[in-house]
């Protein structure tokens, strides 16, 4: 699904209702008699474990507690995501930071409101029994790769990182969806992808034990997913983006605490929906993804300037960003969480 979050015209949006809801009111009431404002939230692809704390997050009345009648959306693909978002065809959307420095870069008017896995889970995937240990190890062997996409244009980063040549690794140019068959058949020795995404449903369909390199402890770190939203939304509703930046934090936080219950309020959250262990895996990776150095022991959602510079640099150097801009131009900090 890595590549899926930045595919090109693949596949076209449905996005048919309007951003206010599908009745054209922006405003519901709870159970409680609570008054609440209807949001959309546009996932980055179809439901899988890292979205776990959404659902929970909405199960447990977080988001009706900060005043938020959410409705989530399957996506397809960041740059999809990111597009909707500016355009105003959804409320909110969850997208990879790539995708949204290469939109504002092209003029989609969209901001960030905060980037919740602010480690990056792109890894070289594999299974165990190749024998791969370090970056070194990758000498000579072919990794499945899809040309364009964020993973591809890091890869030789990291591979200077780890003062390797990109000619030392083959990547094999392969379609998204034929990256983890390529693995399982032996066409190649791994692939590029997400450790939160492809490797659990990797290692649950082959059954053998998958291992990665992570480019975050190899010399390579810059944000990932996050919460966004387009510029004319945050303009006439900057309190509903600021309530729904503290609710995303707090469902974050409480399916931390609560790793099965978050997995179990995804049931029948989709039909392309991955096995109850997959979801459980790559929630328990995501987990691992909420901070940086400078975030740790904060609550999820808390960005730093410095971490964002590393993210514009590293996009910069990979060619994905063409004009880098300041900060302030992708992040709005006046609706961020404080700590």
């Amino acid at each position: 699904m890595t590549a899926r979050r930045l595919m090109i015209g693949l596949v076209p949006l449905l996005l048919v209702a309007t951003a206010c809801g599908e009745d054209g009111s922006d405003k519901t009431t709870s159970d409680s008699g609570k008054k609440l404002d209807k949001v959309t939230l546009t996932l980055n692809w179809y439901p899988y474990g890292e979205h776990a704390p959404f659902y929970f997050g909405k199960q447990q009345k977080i988001f009706e507690k900060y005043g938020i009648d959410l409705n989530i959306r399957a996506g397809q693909g960041s740059q999809k995501t990111v597009q909707a978002t500016g355009a105003g065809q959804t409320d909110f959307g969850w997208a990879d930071t790539p995708a949204v420095l290469s939109g504002v870069d092209s003029g989609v008017k969209v901001k960030s409101l905060g980037v919740f896995l602010q480690t990056t889970p792109s890894s070289v995937q594999f299974f165990e029994s190749k024998g791969i240990k370090t970056p070194a190890d990758l000498k000579g062997r072919t990794i499945a790769g899809t040309a364009g996409d964020a993973l591809s244009k890091t890869f030789p980063i990291f591979l200077k990182k780890n003062r390797l040549k990109e000619s030392d690794v083959k990547v094999q140019n392969t379609d998204p969806a034929g990256k983890i068959a390529a693995v399982i058949s032996g066409k190649t020795d791994g692939l590029l992808g997400y450790a939160s995404d492809q490797g659990p449903t990797m290692q649950n369909k082959a059954k053998k034990q998958v291992a990665y390199l992570r480019f975050s402890e190899n010399g390579l770190n810059f944000y990932s997913n996050g919460l966004i939203t387009g510029q004319r939304f945050l303009a006439g509703k900057k309190d509903v983006a600021a309530r729904m930046v503290k609710a995303v934090s707090e469902s974050f936080a409480a399916a931390e605490k609560a790793p099965a219950p978050a997995v179990a309020a995804m049931q029948g959250a989709s039909q392309q929906l991955p096995p109850k262990e997959v979801l459980s895996e790559q929630f328990k990776t995501t987990l691992t993804l909420l901070h940086t150095r400078a975030t740790q022991g904060k609550a999820p959602g808390i960005n730093t300037d410095a971490d964002w510079q590393q993210t514009i640099d590293v996009f910069a150097e990979a060619g994905l960003v063409k004009s880098p801009k300041s900060v302030a131009e992708y992040w709005d900090s006046s609706t961020a969480l404080k700590g």
